[in-house]
């Protein structure tokens, strides 16, 4: 294998932590080319001065400053900053692979960039793909980038798939292959069991403690209310051509089995391991090869039990919805995945209770599922309507909650 020149896009983050630990094990095999780290100095000082990679991206110009005013006099890392800067680093000729790790919507246009450039993306922003779709498809297949999915479950999926399947991401005809059907496998979250009469009254500090998973705080919310599921559903439909018979989501509290593969003749194949990121991503960064990643093993022996159930929609409405809008068009899941980032952040900014999340999407998702959304432009023009009409309804449940 020869050394790779890697971007990560959201150095900072869960992900991009995970990512920087896999290559730091295996340094005669990459090489960190840039990265970015949105407003996150301190972590950027100490990445800059352990990897030394040629850019550094921040947010901002003023971030940007300040991040280049404290590395160190010796540094020869150029700081860029803003959405052009994030374009450059994944677009650079000397670049092979793109670790797309920047959470939401802000990820989609760098990612879109990867592509067109014709890299090797390791996809770990789940929006990008759910914001547009057949257009990331299309602008995939036009190009000669490749495609490997860092999510646990679309790369469990992945590793289960046939090589026929793992080389035609985002065409690959299921049924054609032998595939019944894809099951997307996820925890329940910390209130699986937790009295539905309860969860008005859960706190961001409790929907940010996973179980089995560190994620961000973004994330773990998105756990919390399954909708993480959901996105991942939408994602699953369209990086493997998938109908909607095809996808079924499974409650597996723990975290072992990742996801699995239904084929034809009554075969299941499941890929599994212990819930740590670094195994996915290590797979994607070498793929078709396999590397250290610094994860043990699973120990069978001391596995208890594997347990599984349908998910209840009345405990998490979030992923009813995410599922009804994969089917109802591009417009629906623009506006739910914009809707959401607004409500999850009002969320932890304790604006909203956690039980409102799923209201303001819905009352999102009903105003704008019906838009067109055929373009890029288009679906950015969704995306900002979705976040006003979603700062819009907070603000007037906040009102609500005040005069009583």
């Amino acid at each position: 294998m020869t050394i790779q020149q890697v971007t990560l896009l959201g150095a900072t983050g869960s992900i991009g932590a995970s990512t920087l630990d896999v290559i730091r094990r295996n340094p005669n095999h990459f090489n960190v080319f840039a990265v970015s780290g949105h407003h996150n100095l301190d972590k950027m000082v100490k990445i800059c001065a352990e990897f030394k990679p040629n850019y550094a991206v921040m947010a901002d110009l003023k971030t940007a400053n300040i991040l280049r005013n404290r590395l160190d006099n010796q540094s020869t890392t150029v700081v860029l900053h803003g959405i052009d800067g994030l374009e450059k680093i994944s677009s650079d000729e000397r670049v092979d692979t793109v670790m797309a790790a920047i959470v939401g919507a802000a990820g989609l246009l760098p990612t879109m960039a990867a592509i067109r450039a014709d890299k090797r993306i390791l996809l770990a922003n789940k929006e990008a793909l759910v914001m547009t779709g057949q257009l990331f498809i299309n602008t995939l297949r036009q190009s000669k980038a490749s495609l490997l999915p860092v999510d646990s479950e679309h790369n469990a999926i992945f590793q289960a798939l046939p090589l026929a399947a793992q080389q035609r991401i985002g065409y690959c005809p299921l049924e054609e292959l032998g595939i019944s059907h894809l099951l997307l496998t996820g925890s329940g979250g910390p209130f699986l069991k937790s009295p539905l009469g309860q969860l008005v009254h859960v706190t961001p500090q409790q929907a940010c403690k996973h179980p089995n998973w560190s994620m961000g705080k973004k994330i773990s919310v998105d756990s919390a209310t399954m909708m993480n599921k959901g996105l991942e559903y939408i994602e699953a439909r369209w990086l493997f051509d998938a109908k909607e018979s095809q996808i079924e989501v499974v409650i597996h509290p723990q975290s072992v089995i990742h996801s699995m593969v239904q084929y034809i003749d009554g075969s299941v194949i499941a890929q599994m391991g212990n819930p740590d990121m670094r195994t996915p991503i290590a797979y994607a960064l070498s793929y078709p090869e396999r590397i250290t990643s610094g994860v043990k093993p699973v120990s069978f022996s001391e596995l208890s039990n594997f347990s599984f159930e349908k998910p209840d929609f009345q405990r998490f409405p979030c992923l009813k919805l995410a599922i009804d809008a994969c089917y109802e068009g591009q417009g629906a899941t623009t506006s739910l995945n914009a809707a959401n980032e607004i409500a999850v952040a009002a969320f932890l900014d304790h604006q909203i209770k956690f039980t409102d999340i799923a209201i303001i999407n819905e009352l999102v998702l009903s105003s704008l599922a019906a838009n067109v959304a055929d373009c890029l432009d288009s679906i950015l023009e969704i995306d900002l309507k979705a976040r006003a009409l979603a700062h819009n309804h907070i603000k007037r449940l906040h009102n609500i909650k005040r005069s009583h």
